[in-house]
C-alpha cells in the first residue's frame, strides 16, 4: 500500500476512475454461475455461484478490487450490492471502502448496519 500522501491520493484516484456514474448501471445478474475475465480473477477460484452467499461475498470483493470500469456493471448489481455492503465494507482496505461511500452516499448510509453473519462452511466448500 502507497505510503506518502501524494502515493495515497493515487491509490484513491486509480479506485475512483473505475466508478459507474450510479449505482443504477450495476446490472450484472442476480444468479447463476459468473465467471470474471481473467483480468479480474487471474488464479484460484474461476466460478463463482450466485446461489451461494459465501461465493457471492467473495466475487463482490474480488470485483470492487480488480474490476476495471467496464467490470463493475457486468459483473456487480445494484441490488445485491445494497445487500452485502454492510459485510463487504468490513472486507474491502479502507480505500476501496471510503471511495465507494464517498462516491454512493447510499452506501455511506449502510456503514452502521452490522454486518451479516458469515454462512456457515460446508462440508463441500474448496479451501
Amino acid at each position: 500500500m502507497p505510503g506518502s500522501g501524494a502515493d495515497l491520493e493515487l491509490y484513491r484516484e486509480k479506485f475512483r476512475r473505475r466508478l459507474p456514474d450510479s449505482l443504477d448501471e450495476l446490472r450484472g445478474p442476480t444468479e447463476g454461475i459468473v465467471r470474471p475475465p481473467a483480468t479480474v480473477v487471474w488464479s484460484g477460484l474461476r466460478a463463482f455461484d450466485l446461489g451461494d452467499e459465501r461465493l457471492r461475498v467473495s466475487l463482490y470483493r474480488t470485483v470492487l478490487a480488480e474490476g476495471v470500469r467496464g467490470d463493475l456493471p457486468a459483473l456487480l448489481n445494484r441490488e445485491i450490492l445494497l445487500r452485502l455492503w454492510p459485510t463487504l465494507r468490513t472486507l474491502t482496505s479502507d480505500t476501496i471502502r471510503g471511495v465507494w461511500e464517498t462516491e454512493f452516499p447510499e452506501l455511506r448510509a449502510l456503514a452502521d448496519v452490522p454486518p451479516d453473519r458469515p454462512p456457515a462452511r460446508r462440508d463441500t466448500d474448496v479451501a
